[in-house]
């Protein structure tokens, strides 16, 4: 059965809980980096949740598709900056939220994948 809103998707779900991890991680990262990791991170995980929503709202599956592979390429971009964090900032924990990353990657794949076979 389908979902009715795209808050029942549990992509949607992760990536909103990855959003609240990312900001935690960010909070622990050297005020010179406002302008720098903090505020490309925060876009990159805000990004993910919202493009699922706005995808999955515009009841196209053609523009679904499209929202979703931006939020896959939005996930990219954090992983790397996570990457980023991990070489210069050690002390800075992101296990927790590289482990959600991923996890929504694989979905993001998998959703992709299902719209583009499926009519």
């Amino acid at each position: 059965m389908a979902t009715q809103s795209f808050k029942g998707l549990v992509v949607w779900q992760k990536s909103v809980e990855l959003v609240v991890l990312t900001y935690e991680i960010t909070k622990l990262l050297p005020k010179s980096e406002s302008y720098g990791l903090v505020s490309q991170m925060q876009r990159a995980a805000v990004s993910i949740p919202s493009n699922i929503a706005e995808g999955y709202m515009r009841n196209n599956r053609k523009e679904y598709i499209q929202f979703c592979s931006i939020a896959a390429g939005s996930a990219a971009e954090l992983e790397t900056q996570m990457l980023l964090v991990n070489r210069l900032y050690e002390s800075v924990d992101t296990v927790e939220a590289a482990n959600y990353l991923s996890q929504i990657q694989k979905m993001l794949h998998v959703l992709i994948s299902k719209l583009k076979t499926n009519p």
